[in-house]
């Protein structure tokens, strides 16, 4: 395993914190501190502190499954899967000093190790009034004799967080010659008091070994056979960083799972060729600086692996059904496949074109056929053994255009859904079926025009010409003057026959009509009759026969009547009551002269007075 090398600052050891930059062999000294409820001693000569069985005071120390004491972070061990996993609790002495002792034996002579421990600071940031003593540790390697110190480094001040964060040192180290132990210890930089208290957990001891990569003959670390491609072999190669070791020794092995590794007898050398494999396997080797060392666990350290995993070839996709589509439904075909598997989409079943790739979805653009579905593996690119064939066929969609139509008040219309689809089905909003319905009632219609797989709306806004609506009719002078309550294009008449679009009669002589009108659009007509009577401003007696005479025409048509005639004396020219009125402009058979002359009409009990000209 690579491990990232991390430094620290140091004061005055012979080596810097740092973890192995290359490769690391299995871990040959654990310790865990074991687990269970109750709290244990250390082994005597382990410390210096004092054993506490419940809370540690400053200069105690206790192994323990909790830390619930003080003020600190109640947290659990930090061994994984350590069900009450104990470990090492310190609360600092008054005075800075060793606090751990652990010899380690069965090491290798001139052999690089690692040695590593997780640590946590147990007094939360906000402790002591945020005024915390943070813990500082040194990690020393002293050689057997107790006389020589190997490596050595300091972890720095490390303060109090937030919430509880294990840290993991580690400390580099290479034995002497003829030297096969050591003595771990650990030192406290600071002082008791309000603060420096910590957990230990994990120490481990490896040895390191040079960053060792297994590649074949065209650089691959790792490989992917399809099965349809074994028996398989390759020429495998150890190649070492010389980051550590300056001679190399090898033993290849191999395994089954990636964890129970064995020995494969004879392979030695830096090379290394498999036999014909045919099931997944992994590949390593054992590297040492010395022949000796190679098999020792304690001085050797193991490669990179390199596996060689023999993939299955792929269930063909499982269908979703063949389908019949409209022609604008963008939906794609689909497949279903297993995890790690992907589809490839082809025109045949065999060979033919690839049309899209990478993909459990395929859209054929509207284009009717059978497609074909082939699984591949993402690892090694494994293809199924046939391909899953799904028909799609696509049918014409109904082609529709909504509509804003008009009709006449009182009638009726017949609208269509009007489509290019002989055999197409039909649903109004009116619940009809049929491709046309006849409608009296403004508002919006809808119809859904069915082909099969095809279903488009059509909707008809259908807006009512409404008749004309006569408000009132009015006569100022000789002219008649037609209004109504609403609005349109309208025509109108005093014959029925002949239609004008300007609402005013002009010059009409007095009598009783019939006002027609009706929308230009439509046919039925609106009438009413009218009255037009009015008393002429002057007349002519020139016998031209235009207004030879003084008429009121219209008059003879009022229950109750009567007209008088005067000059501008007041002497009465002309009374008459009850019927017509015509005045030549004599009197007693004489002409009068041109001037002007006074009226005074009652009708039906309403008096008009005015004068009116009579021109010769």
């Amino acid at each position: 395993m690579i491990l990232v090398a991390v430094a620290f600052s140091i004061q005055g050891g012979q080596a810097q914190l740092e973890f192995c930059s290359g490769n690391s062999g299995d871990p040959i000294f654990t310790e865990t501190f074991g687990s269970g409820v109750a709290n244990v001693q250390l082994p005597s000569g382990t410390t210096t502190y004092t054993y506490a069985t419940s809370s540690p005071n400053d200069g105690y120390y206790t192994v323990s499954s909790n830390s619930a004491y003080f003020d600190w972070f109640d947290i659990v061990d930090h061994t994984a899967n350590d069900t009450d996993g104990r470990m090492l609790i310190i609360n600092a002495d008054f005075t800075a000093g060793e606090f751990y002792r652990r010899t380690i034996d069965g090491l290798c002579e001139n052999t690089s190790y690692e040695f590593s421990s997780w640590m946590i600071n147990l007094l939360p940031s906000s402790g002591c009034g945020g005024a915390g003593i943070p813990i500082n540790v040194k990690f020393e390697i002293w050689d057997s004799t107790d006389m020589n110190v190997l490596a050595s480094g300091d972890t720095g001040s490390i303060p109090g967080t937030s919430s509880p964060n294990w840290e993991q040192y580690a400390l580099l180290f290479q034995t002497l010659p003829a030297q096969t132990s050591v003595i771990l210890k650990m030192r406290n930089n600071g002082v008791g008091g309000c603060g420096n208290d910590l957990a230990l957990d994990d120490i481990v001891f490896k040895s390191c070994g040079d960053t060792v990569i297994i590649e074949d003959t065209i650089g691959n670390r790792s490989v992917h056979i399809c099965e349809d491609d074994l028996p398989y072999s390759a020429e495998l190669m150890a190649i070492p960083d010389y980051t550590v070791f300056s001679t190399h020794f090898y033993q290849w092995q191999s395994s089954n799972d990636g964890t129970t590794w064995m020995d494969i007898v004879g392979e030695t050398n830096q090379n290394y060729v498999t036999p014909a494999l045919s099931s997944t396997i992994y590949y390593r080797v054992l590297v040492a600086e010395a022949s000796v060392n190679v098999t020792n666990p304690f001085c050797n350290s193991s490669s990179e692996i390199f596996t060689v995993e023999i993939i299955p070839s792929p269930n063909e996709p499982l269908s979703n059904g063949n389908f019949i589509r409209c022609e604008n439904d963008m939906t794609p075909l689909s497949v279903t496949v297993g995890s790690d598997v992907t589809v490839n989409w082809f025109d045949a079943p065999v060979g033919g074109n690839l049309l899209q790739s990478n993909s459990l979805t395929f859209y054929p653009n509207a284009i009717s056929g059978t497609y074909y579905a082939e699984s591949e593996t993402l690892l090694g690119q494994c293809v199924s053994n046939g391909r899953t064939a799904i028909r799609i066929d696509y049918v014409e969609a109904p082609r529709v255009a909504n509509e804003v139509l008009e009709f006449c008040e009182n009638t009726s219309l017949v609208i269509h859904a009007d489509t290019n689809i002989s055999t197409a089905t039909y649903l109004w909003s009116t619940g009809d079926t049929t491709e046309q319905i006849t409608v009296s009632t403004p508002g919006t219609y809808s119809v859904e025009v069915s082909n099969g797989a095809c279903t488009v709306i059509k909707t008809v806004d259908l807006n009512q010409i409404d008749n004309p609506i006569i408000d009132q009719v009015s006569s100022i002078g000789n002219d008649i003057i037609v209004s109504t309550t609403n609005t349109g294009d309208f025509l109108y008449s005093l014959d029925g026959n002949t239609y004008q679009s300007n609402n005013t009669f002009f010059n009409v002589k007095g009598g009783l009509y019939t006002i027609y009108i009706r929308e230009r659009n439509c046919q039925e007509v609106v009438a009413m009759s009218y009255l037009h009577f009015y008393i002429p401003r002057f007349f002519t007696p020139n016998n031209d026969g235009i207004n030879d005479t003084f008429n009121l025409a219209g008059i003879e048509f009022y229950d109750d009547s009567k007209v008088s005639i005067f000059d501008r004396y007041g002497k009465l020219l002309k009374n008459a009551g009850k019927g017509p009125f015509e005045w030549n402009g004599t009197y007693a058979g004489a002409l009068l002269p041109a001037d002007d002359y006074w009226y005074v009409v009652i009708i039906e009990g309403q008096k008009f007075t005015g004068h009116f000209t009579l021109k010769r």
